[in-house]
């Protein structure tokens, strides 16, 4: 048996001052004296247990001839729990309902879902029944101090008499969670003196599980409420004929919380999507184009497995001789018409034999795959379809491993995630080295002996949409990459730069070629220099597979630092929940989503650190539902603020006779706000400090009756084209409802009617331009089959919702800051809702970094567009 330490006395957890099986009559007394209730928002358990939710439970004898029935059958279900724990140390705490109250266990590293691994369970003090639904902050300087959530709930079934098996060291259970289910024992070991009883959670082998990776004898889960958790089981539906697949965040190290990760191997490949229907198997690129017939072997070889219906999500690669992945081999392989080498690697299952799968968590979908190849029937040489296995152990040392072995590096993603489409921080991607893709805009004469050309001038669009000149790469190249490339190359030379000019030059040595810039090459390279250009760069082959318009630099987000954007757990914890007495929790107010009044105040609880940038020095504009999205909307732009803390009174405007506005002065002011009915807040376009010269300009992308999505899209782009013609930098968020917004920042140089009336200049001309595609008129007639820019949001006093803040409308859509590249992968103007957008909160404001460095003055555009200010 391998017994792990237990944890030091330095690890905050709940510790008990005896051992358990010396308790005192009232099993909570240890619970109520380690806690100040006036302080901490956990349940306080007055009177004994809870009483709201105390069941009897009579103790019966255990019964011999029926070992592994249920024990108490007639008994109401017993609820257990898994709460995620962030205190000095993060770990888990698990807990079962037994004689009303939570028998509990700390778990540090998390329980383990694979049959025989043991995971150290530490038993601490009874907590009361409440607990199971308990998610906050415990203040500092409280008993267990840290943000708690919880990870997983559901309901628990004895196997034997289990207070028996409580006194005895050996309780045995059926758990019916969404995460955790099947067979499981909790043995106690033998102590050595120890204050805490040790015990080890253990996951027991048991029936096999079914396609949706349940036990098929347990009742329906409960639902499951943490945040980025899947929630949904398979769907019936029809196969869709695309599907936007989901991508990976660039990070800088694992993530701390290594028990909710797999790991797979980051293939050196293309990835590729096969969609299995009635006309046989489709292989697709993720951005859509279709490679069957470049790949006729491997299509042969799908369909000689005879798969269900479905989408198969994958990445094909060509091994070299070790097995070891060679991106140039593979691109070989197109280039020579060859790819009967080329093996698809498959990992995930988001459509199945007639069902949406997507719902489910990644485990569950990786068992289904697992399960269809194992039990697929085909000739040998299918297997050039394999199955992308998983890694268990630490991550620094799987990281080390991959890099050792030559690998580009591993891919984390969360167990308990569904799939989504577009770029999420549910998966991961850890690099060994540098290496993206960059885009070739010119290239450099061959010298001595070399054929072809010298180097490949290379760049990467920047944020105001340019590109910038990012280095070259000379070396990596075959004889016949270099012909092969000179030959694409020739096809495309142009007689100017397509580089945006910069403050660090182009330092190119000689008389470079410039080429139109449609070409992608890969490259791997040792670091990127203060200028922004790549050092020691190797070619490692062309991409026909990715637009050069997604191609930017990428930046590793550090998951667990940065406070100050942002980034880590404790930021995005429930800021001051605890302060805030939410009246009517449970009252409903979106039934579509079934979003509550609490939920709506945890949301800006994690929201606001990064929404108070977009707020801070801002007046704004509350939009109230207090009878609920359904019912009467109304604006709320002055109020008296003395009992909303966290909300103060701001001057209005020189000449204005209202009543002063309102500012959000901190996070809390957030929760004051939805505990007073607000759902939406929204910004006007200048500061406090300076209210008569806005500092932004804001264009609201606003479709019409039969517009599609991709048209918004477009227009999105055209606007930002546009805008850089004119010298102003634009940034992207969406609205949280039909449309896009397109933000520009400003420095405080001209009043409010210069920028208002310069705004509705630049859409008129827009709508001229493109009469077919723009209207600068509202209106429903107007706007049928168009898009309407909304300039209307310059006005003097006008607003626009704030970045991160909710909609009033069914869905609760959020309005969230995107970066251009990410603009093909929305699905719409509400691509994320309340309940989904946690899944961004790790990358936060960074598409925005820079936002402030990137503000102008409007002289130089009003002269590009030969616009003046109308004379007093």
């Amino acid at each position: 048996m391998n017994r792990q330490p237990t944890p030091s006395n330095d690890q905050t957890i709940e510790r008990p001052e005896h051992r358990p099986d010396d308790r005192p009559d009232d099993p909570l007394q240890r619970y109520r004296a380690k806690r100040n209730f006036g302080v901490t928002p956990e349940p306080d358990a007055k009177g004994g247990s809870n009483q709201r939710h105390q069941r009897h439970q009579p103790h019966q004898p255990h019964q011999p001839h029926q070992p592994h029935q249920p024990h108490q059958p007639h008994q109401p279900p017993l609820t257990f729990v898994v709460q995620k724990h962030w205190a000095r140390s993060l770990h888990y705490d698990f807990r079962l309902e037994l004689e009303g109250t939570l028998k509990s266990w700390a778990v540090p590293k998390g329980p383990s879902a694979e049959p025989g691994v043991k995971r150290m369970a530490v038993q601490v003090e009874d907590h009361p029944l409440a607990y199971a639904t308990f998610e906050g902050t415990i203040p500092a300087g409280q008993y267990g101090a840290g943000e708690v959530i919880v990870w997983d709930a559901g309901t628990w079934t004895p196997l034997h008499d289990p207070q028996q098996g409580l006194r005895d060291g050996n309780l045995k259970f059926e758990l019916h969670g969404q995460q955790l289910h099947g067979r499981w024992v909790l043995v106690r070991m033998k102590g050595q003196g120890e204050k805490q009883a040790p015990w080890l959670l253990i996951k027991e082998k048991d029936a096999p599980a079914s396609a949706d990776g349940h036990t098929p004898s347990h009742p329906d889960p409960h639902p499951q409420s943490h945040p980025g958790a899947a929630t949904a089981g398979p769907v019936p539906s029809a196969l869709p004929p695309t599907l936007a697949p989901q991508l990976a965040t660039l990070v800088a190290a694992p993530p701390a919380d290594a028990a909710d990760w797999l790991y797979e191997i980051k293939f050196d490949g293309y990835r590729m999507l096969v969609r299995n229907g009635e006309t046989g198997a489709r292989l697709l690129t993720r951005n859509g184009h279709d490679w069957t017939a470049k790949l006729r072997p491997l299509q042969l070889a799908f369909e000689a497995l005879r798969l269900p219906s479905g989408w198969y999500d994958g990445e094909i690669v060509v091994p070299n001789e070790a097995g070891v992945p060679d991106f140039g081999a593979l691109q070989q392989a197109f280039d020579m018409q060859r790819t009967g080498d080329v093996v698809l690697y498959l990992f995930d299952l988001p459509y199945a034999d007639g069902h949406d799968l997507r719902g489910l968590p990644l485990q569950a979908r990786r068992q289904r795959l697992q399960a269809l190849l194992a039990a697929s029937k085909a000739p040998s040489k299918a297997d050039t379809v394999r199955f992308s296995e998983a890694f268990e152990a630490l991550p620094d040392s799987l990281v080390a491993s991959a890099c050792k072995l030559g690998l580009e590096g591993l891919i984390a993603k969360r167990r308990s995630s569904p799939y989504r489409s577009g770029r999420s921080t549910d998966w991961l991607k850890l690099k060994c080295s540098q290496r993206q893709e960059f885009v070739i805009g010119g290239y450099t004469a061959p010298q001595g002996s070399r054929t072809g050309f010298g180097a490949l001038l290379l760049g990467v669009y920047g944020e105001q949409g340019g590109l910038q000149y990012a280095g070259d790469v000379g070396t990596g190249f075959s004889q016949q990459a270099l012909r092969d490339i000179q030959r694409q190359l020739a096809s495309r030379v142009q007689g100017h730069s397509p580089f945006v000019p910069s403050a660090a030059g182009t330092p190119i040595d000689g008389r470079p070629t410039w080429v139109a810039p449609t070409l992608v090459a890969e490259v791997s390279f040792a670091q990127w220099t203060r200028a922004g250009r790549i050092r020691h760069a190797v070619f490692r082959g062309l991409r026909s597979d990715k637009p050069t318009s997604d191609i930017v630099r990428e930046k590793a987000l550090r998951l667990a630092a940065a406070k100050a954007s942002g980034l880590t757990r404790k930021s995005q914890s429930q800021v001051a929940l605890d302060r805030a007495s939410v009246s009517n929790p449970q009252r409903v107010i979106d039934a579509r989503s079934g979003t509550t009044k609490l939920d709506l105040v945890r949301f800006y609880s994690r929201v606001g650190r990064l929404m108070m940038p977009h707020l801070k020095g801002r007046p704004v504009s509350l939009l109230r539902a207090p009878d609920g999205v359904d019912g009467p909307l109304f604006f709320q732009k002055h109020a008296e603020t003395e009992k909303l803390p966290g909300l103060r009174q701001i001057a209005a405007a020189a000449g204005d006779s209202h009543a002063p506005m309102i500012e959000v002065a901190g996070p809390q002011g957030l929760l004051s706000a939805a505990q007073w009915g607000v759902v939406e807040f929204h910004t006007l376009n200048v500061a406090t400090a300076n209210i008569d010269r806005p500092d932004r300009m804001v264009f609201d992308l606003d479709p019409g009756e039969g517009v599609a999505w991709a048209q918004v899209q477009e227009a999105a782009q055209l606007v930002q084209a546009f805008l850089g013609q004119l010298g102003l930098a634009a940034f992207l968020k969406t609205s949280g409802g039909k449309g896009l917004h397109v933000v520009v920042p400003l420095k405080r140089l001209h009043g409010g009617d210069t920028v208002k009336g310069y705004s509705q200049a630049v859409v008129a001309h827009m709508a001229q331009t493109l009469p077919q595609r723009f209207v600068a008129r509202s209106g429903p007639k107007n706007r049928v089959g168009k898009i309407f820019i909304d300039a209307l949001r310059n006005g003097s006093g006008a607003s626009t919702v704030c970045a991160w803040s909710a909609r009033a409308r069914p869905g609760m859509g959020v309005s969230v800051p995107v970066g251009w590249a990410e603009l093909p992968a929305l699905r719409g103007g509400d691509h994320w809702c309340l309940q989904t957008v946690h899944e961004r909160l790790d990358i936060g404001n960074e598409p925005w970094a820079g936002y402030a460095r990137a503000a102008r003055g409007l002289s130089a555009a009003m002269a590009a567009l030969g616009w003046s200010p109308p004379t007093a």
